[in-house]
């Protein structure tokens, strides 16, 4: 079937019809839609045979090189130097290995030994300097707040005889964009755009246009948006469902609902069809500002698409209609995930605990958790954090606390997360001595809190004080979804 365009006509159009809001009545049938595929009546021949195996092999390289760097990794101590490991690996270590330990790197915070890295590659015979080394530095050096350090690489770059690119340019604004003043990084991004314009070699690609648009949108910057959009519609570059997708994205997190319905609006006036990650952020955005209606014809939308709904479509909705207290709606999504075979994940549980307890059904939401607790999942200390910030919402600290000394029973360890969690809650509720007890158990646990951590804290005691009308946080992150 074709795709449903109610989604794409105009925001005046995603109205909801009768037939979906029966849907959601507990004695109604539910029709689940199964998608087959046609039966190809392609002829194999060597030629797709050839291309077959080439991909098996490339898939097969890549899995050994992960393997290599995981070696790697787990072989890096104070006791032998990275270098020391990287010499003793020296015959089979290549640059593909080199570009998955910055990664690796990047992601445990050891940015500085990516330098390590990138200084023992310099000295092998094999190595030779090109942009795709120094873009994927720069990236890694942006993603962990090192824009010196970025700009630095940009510099050797050139100094060692490198042209800079659109990747290397793009690497670059992306770091800027990592600091933590946005208004200073924006004005150094449009900089950065404008020259590469000036350069032939350097033209802003459909990448440069999607970082930056997402930028400015996340911003709020709509002007400026709109300016990207014109600057992008006289260029030879053509926007893709990522183009939209991430300004969309933007929009929506803000609770721009008008500015991102504008955007889809301009979606289909580009006839790019609209993909899962489309209806996820539409359905997750309307859900958030509660307009329930226009979230429920985008999922019907969906539902009529030749895309299929993903675990994060029925999470969002679930923990959406919790937040408005819409119990049995968020059941029903369950059931229909259920009718439809979808496995829940374990953040699909979190969402249903927290869903529970946003409708003050603790009990439930605590036969919830014992049912995760029962199986033979490995319990995370994310659903763990749920079920504590359950009780701590319905005013039930004791439980929560007498919950979290008993976790060691349920086979998970608590993280700086559910530290913080308890931390704010004791201090909102003004528990002092449950926060002494709690910071020692910290210390003993060897958990370091950060200045993050006391930020929170603070402002979670601020609201409790006189005359506070700040609102409270949502209790559920966006990466649950």
């Amino acid at each position: 079937m074709a795709i449903d365009y109610y989604l794409l006509t105009s925001p005046s159009s995603l109205r909801l019809s009768s037939d979906f809001i029966s849907s959601f009545s507990p004695n109604t049938n539910h029709i689940s839609l199964r998608f087959s595929p046609k039966p190809s009546s392609a002829r194999i021949t060597c030629g797709a045979i050839s291309s077959k195996r080439k991909l098996a092999e490339r898939e097969s390289a890549e899995r050994e090189n992960r393997v290599l760097v995981r070696n790697l990794m787990s072989r890096i101590s104070d006791r032998e130097p990275l270098v020391k490991t990287l010499d003793k690996y020296v015959k089979v270590v290549r640059c593909e290995h080199c570009f998955l330990l910055f990664e690796e790197l990047g992601k445990s915070d050891k940015w500085l030994q990516c330098l390590e890295v990138f200084r023992w590659m310099q000295k092998q015979r094999w190595y030779i300097a090109d942009n795709g080394v120094y873009s994927k530095l720069i990236s890694v050096m942006g993603k962990k707040g090192q824009t010196r350090m970025a700009m630095w690489l940009f510099s050797e770059m050139k100094n060692s005889g490198c042209r800079p690119d659109a990747s290397v340019y793009n690497a670059l604004i992306t770091a800027h964009l990592h600091t933590r003043d946005k208004a200073k990084a924006l004005e150094k991004v449009l900089g950065y755009f404008d020259k590469m314009k000036g350069m032939e070699r350097c033209q802003p690609n459909v990448v440069t246009y999607n970082i930056l648009l997402r930028a400015f949108a996340q911003s709020g910057k709509v002007d400026q948006v709109n300016a990207l959009f014109k600057d992008l519609d006289m260029s030879a570059v053509s926007p893709d469902v990522y183009t939209f997708n991430g300004v969309m994205d933007a929009y929506g997190k803000n609770g721009m609902i008008k500015e991102m319905e504008s955007v889809l609006t301009r979606m289909r006036s580009n006839e790019c069809k609209p993909d899962i990650i489309t209806f996820n952020l539409l359905i997750d955005s309307y859900g958030k500002k509660q307009e329930f209606e226009k979230m429920e014809q985008t999922f019907k939308s969906l539902m009529r698409s030749k895309e299929k709904p993903t675990l994060p479509t029925f999470n969002s909705m679930i923990i959406n209609y919790g937040k408005a207290r819409l119990r049995d709606k968020a059941e029903w999504v369950f059931e229909k995930m259920n009718d439809m075979n979808y496995a829940p994940s374990f953040i699909t549980y979190e969402c249903m605990i927290m869903m529970y307890g946003y409708c003050g059904s603790v009990s439930r939401a605590r036969e919830v958790f014992e049912e995760v607790v029962e199986s033979e999942r490995v319990l995370k200390a994310s659903t763990l954090n749920a079920m504590l910030e359950v009780y701590c919402l319905n005013g039930l600290h004791m439980e929560a606390d007498k919950l979290f000394y008993n976790a060691s029973g349920f086979r998970v360890h608590p993280d700086a997360s559910t530290y913080k969690l308890l931390y704010k809650a004791y201090t909102k509720a003004d528990m002092k001595e449950h926060v002494q007890m709690l910071m020692k158990k910290m210390e003993r646990d060897g958990i370091v809190p950060n200045k993050r951590f006391f930020l929170e804290a603070l402002e979670a005691f601020g609201s409790r004080l006189p005359g506070s009308s700040k609102p409270r946080d949502d209790l559920v992150e966006s990466n649950r979804l």
